[in-house]
């Protein structure tokens, strides 16, 4: 089954930020900001949507639960997508993470044909 988790990565810390190049005219080319002219964007988090291997929906919540824990997000959505897409909200929403209240899952059926 193809799951995937959408997560935001925060800043070490409230006065941090990411710093990447933007250059449109080579785009997905990387160069360290020290040896760049391009316009340097600046964001306090950055979105992520990580492939999630797992057969079954508690596989996909154990293994996705394991990089939650080594990241610094308190929050996430567990999609099941087929499609294999990288766009944000693609597929359908599984279940969700809070820190401190774990998983809640979304009501419906998941990919195996259970009622959730």
């Amino acid at each position: 089954m193809t799951y995937f988790l959408e997560y935001t990565i925060p800043a070490a810390s409230s006065d941090a930020e990411f710093e990447f190049p933007h250059d449109e005219i080579n785009p997905g080319t990387t160069i360290p900001l020290a040896q760049t002219g391009a316009e340097v964007v600046h964001s306090s988090e950055l979105p992520a949507r990580t492939s999630i291997v797992g057969a079954t929906v508690p596989e996909a919540k154990l293994e996705a639960e394991q990089l939650i824990s080594h990241s610094r997000a308190s929050e996430a959505a567990l999609y099941f997508d087929p499609s294999q897409s990288l766009g944000t909200g693609v597929g359908t929403l599984v279940a969700t993470f809070t820190d401190g209240r774990g998983w809640q899952d979304t009501p419906g059926e998941d990919p195996q044909g259970s009622t959730l």
